[in-house]
């Protein structure tokens, strides 16, 4: 008992200097034995428990005194080594105080300035084992996260990780919106899932970012940050809670991890406020990523880009044919340079790659080399004839055509002058996979080459690390309307309240050929969309993605109105904020690049009347833009108003929705040119 008193008198010794609520105690019940840790976070709303058991640690979260996650357990599992989770004990717990202050290359926001506080639990293994594994939270105003850290000893050198056991047990019967996939190879692309936690399917593998709606308006998302040399992680629902799922390693089901010691997990987020903003707002993840390892990132440039393979390779009429030519491509590096659009990719033509490829279509064949064009393609004089124009040249590739040559394409690509790339098809994220995105991505920034993942898992903050990483995909989005499963307006809604969460989202914005549902059809080529033109232009705000696409036809343009919003919307920001949103119905967001004040709304299938308060902006009469929809869009949703109007930010904007529309407006100090 004396030493129990000690170590609860230098607890509380700790907790009256820094006065923000570090409590270690033992119970002195033998049977019963526990240790507990809380930290709570800087502004005191948010509590993260944990708990040390004779069987298993446990955590749980506490919002404004809510109870959102019960006592969980947490444990792993290990070939060869059996589990670490039971018979434990603690070590004194590590405290931290501290504020993530940096600046971002790309991102939502360009200063960040976010407080938290840690706290590093050291646990080892009582009964001779001796492995130690440190359990290190940090804990925001805006959420928590936790991940293992495995140190350097003696006796473990090394580890085959066989099963992440967190687990999440749920306070009552929460709404869950989530991505259901059938098995750990996936593009991510699929229809979002709402119902009550209760109803949904049993050892079901659900996607992350995932949101869990608690009542009193409280928001909880789950996902990872930082996921480096390491497997993604999914959950499944199971005995009545969500469990983690580790994607295997390749060949094999057993092993998720492989590694050697020291070592870390990725955090295990959870994104919490009771305004869902905040959710959307949020820096967490790039906080809970390492600083920028590019030294140097002036060639680091966001812009739009054209990206001819969406509307079915379209181009007028000529007295020379279409095809992986220069005239080809000159006729879409032209539209750029005419219209300000910084990039054009070179993708090939009629499903045949610009690269030598003996595989069938896009996908590569034995003898597929990078390093070398479609016969009479001459990549040097695009890039160079580009350069003349003011525009920059990216390419798609496939990455197990890009891959096995990484340092020599590479190489070769910046000769040429290539910008940047999409790489495609990666369709995993087992330890192996993400080790391999890594590496194209530190290879490319040694030849300063950007890189747009898709067919990729979502993003987990390393835009901070890595800000050559221009945008992922990992949703479901636009491509589809090309062969017969188009993306509704609630569709997009959901993405922004879970995939966007996680950071930039690729998706083909550009469609300017929206109909009413009744005359959708499925077209390759000249594909159709649903919602409306304001809807499609709000989309431009309302995504974060640092190199937005422009994917329609040159002509499809011309004349229309909206295109010269297009034009000059920016692909990354200063500032974000989201003045008014409820899940599923509708959001709006406005995000500042320099004084100017970009806002996009988007509405499911509903019509509804929304009223924004202003005062997101700085003091000052500005002029306001306003694209919204025509009073006869049911009929004709490519229908676009525009309008001009002076506010302050003492003003609200009143804003009529129409069913699947959207309304978009740019706001610039009155003064300003």
């Amino acid at each position: 008992m004396k030493e129990i008193s000690k170590i609860i008198l230098k607890s509380r010794r700790r907790t009256t200097h820094c006065l923000w609520g570090i409590i270690v105690f033992f119970l002195a019940v033998p049977a019963l034995a526990q240790e507990e840790v809380r930290l709570i976070s800087p502004d005191g709303h948010l509590t993260f428990r944990f708990e040390l058991t004779d069987s298993l640690p446990t955590y749980s979260i506490f919002y404004k005194g809510n109870l959102l996650v019960k006592p969980s357990s947490l444990s792993l599992s290990f070939k060869g080594t059996g589990d670490f989770g039971e018979h434990l004990e603690m070590d004194d717990p590590v405290f931290k105080e501290g504020r993530s202050q940096y600046v971002l290359v790309v991102g939502k926001t360009k200063h960040v300035n976010h407080p938290y506080r840690q706290v590093k639990i050291p646990l080892k293994e009582k009964n001779g084992g001796e492995r130690k594994v440190n359990l290190l939270v940090q804990i925001f105003n805006d959420g928590v996260a936790f991940r293992y850290v495995f140190p350097k000893q003696k006796k473990w050198q090394s580890y085959l990780l066989t099963n992440e056991k967190t687990t999440i047990r749920l306070n009552g019967d929460p709404i869950l919106l989530a991505l259901p996939l059938p098995n750990f190879t996936t593009s991510h692309e699929g229809k979002y899932a709402t119902s009550p936690f209760s109803r949904f399917k049993s050892d079901t593998l659900l996607d992350m970012p995932l949101l869990i709606q608690f009542p009193e308006n409280i928001n909880m998302a789950v996902t990872e940050a930082q996921l480096l040399d390491f497997a993604g992680m999914y959950l499944v629902k199971r005995n009545g809670r969500l469990e983690s799922r580790l994607s295997p390693l390749p060949g094999q089901q057993e092993v998720k991890v492989k590694t050697d010691l020291p070592h870390q997990s990725p955090w295990r987020v959870f994104m919490i406020s009771d305004r869902i903003g905040a959710l959307i707002e949020s820096n967490i993840l790039t906080s809970l990523n390492e600083p920028n390892k590019i030294k140097e990132t002036s060639w680091i440039k966001p812009g739009k880009i054209s990206f001819h393979w969406w509307n079915g390779d379209i181009m007028k009429d000529t007295i020379f044919g279409p095809g992986n030519n220069f005239r080809f491509n000159k006729y879409y590096i032209d539209f750029c340079a005419e219209n300000g659009i910084d990039y054009h990719t070179v993708i090939g033509y009629g499903n045949t790659p610009w690269y030598k490829n003996d595989g069938i279509g896009y996908q590569p064949g034995p003898n597929t080399d990078v390093t070398q064009v479609y016969p009479g393609l001459d990549m040097q004089k695009i890039c160079d004839y580009a350069e003349s124009k003011g525009v920059g040249i990216r390419v798609w590739v496939h990455w197990k055509a890009l891959y096995p040559q990484l340092e020599k394409a590479f190489t070769l690509f910046e000769k040429w002058g290539i910008k940047g790339m999409m790489v495609d098809f990666l369709d995993r994220d087992d330890q192996e996979m993400v080790n391999i995105q890594t590496e194209i991505l530190e290879k490319a920034a040694d030849h300063h080459l950007e890189i747009q993942f898709h067919g990729a898992y979502k993003p987990t903050g390393l835009s901070r690390t890595y800000p050559n990483q221009s945008t992922r995909e990992g949703a479901l989005n636009y491509e589809n309307n090309k062969w017969g499963n188009p993306i509704k307006p609630d569709d997009d809604l959901n993405i922004v309240f879970t995939r966007l969460l996680a950071g930039a989202t690729d998706y083909h914005l550009g469609g300017f050929r929206a109909v009413p549902p009744s005359e959708y059809k499925a077209q390759y080529t000249r594909p159709l969309m649903l919602g409306t033109r304001a809807h499609m232009l709000a989309m431009y705000v309302v995504l974060e993605s640092y190199i937005s696409m422009v994917a329609d036809y040159p002509e499809a343009y011309k004349g229309e109105t909206g295109f010269e919003f297009l034009r000059k919307v920016p692909t990354t920001w200063e500032e974000t904020r989201v003045p008014s949103a409820k899940v599923g119905e509708w959001v709006t967001i406005a995000r500042r690049k320099g004084k100017d004040w970009y806002m996009g709304t988007i509405n499911n299938d509903s019509e509804r009347e929304i009223t924004i308060l202003l005062d997101f902006l700085d003091p000052g009469i500005y002029t306001a833009e306003v694209y919204f929809d025509g009073p006869d869009v049911e009929q004709n949703p490519n229908h676009i108003i525009k309008k001009m109007m002076e506010v302050n930010s003492e003003d609200t904007l009143k804003i009529k929705l129409q069913p699947g529309g959207g309304e978009v407006v740019h706001f610039y100090p009155r003064n300003d040119p």
